[in-house]
């Protein structure tokens, strides 16, 4: 199974940028999908998930400025940015949990089996 996220590169302040996940070599169906982050020097950080039926969870820092969406027929995780800040900029991962396990029982990154390499977005002001 692989995960390669396309999409990043700059985006201006305020403007949008839409990143996706293809999977490969497996399915997304069945599996808790999400998004996260990490900026030189810190932790990676949760953005959300989605759930097989494509229902949403965000980590409370990040609602309102995410959305995270897929598109099950083609094994794709997609992760909507909305008026991006300087903050955002970071290297952006996407993962697939175990199969079976709803995104509302994982705990966080440690319970992500698969991950892709990253996509790059740097944000300017």
């Amino acid at each position: 199974v692989r995960l390669v996220e396309s999409g990043g590169g700059t985006v201006q302040s305020g403007g949008s940028l839409r990143l996706s996940c293809e999977l490969s070599g497996g399915s997304s169906v069945d599996y808790c999908m999400g998004w996260f982050r990490q900026s030189p020097g810190k932790e990676r950080e949760e953005i959300g998930t989605s759930d097989p039926d494509d229902s949403p969870t965000y980590a409370d820092s990040m609602r309102g400025r995410f959305t995270v969406s897929r598109d099950n027929a083609k094994n794709t995780l997609f992760l909507q940015m909305n008026s991006p800040t300087p903050e955002g900029t970071a290297m952006y991962y996407c993962a697939r949990g175990p199969m079976g396990r709803w995104c509302s029982y994982m705990s966080g990154a440690a319970s992500f089996v698969t991950w892709g390499q990253g996509t790059q977005v740097t944000v300017s002001s």
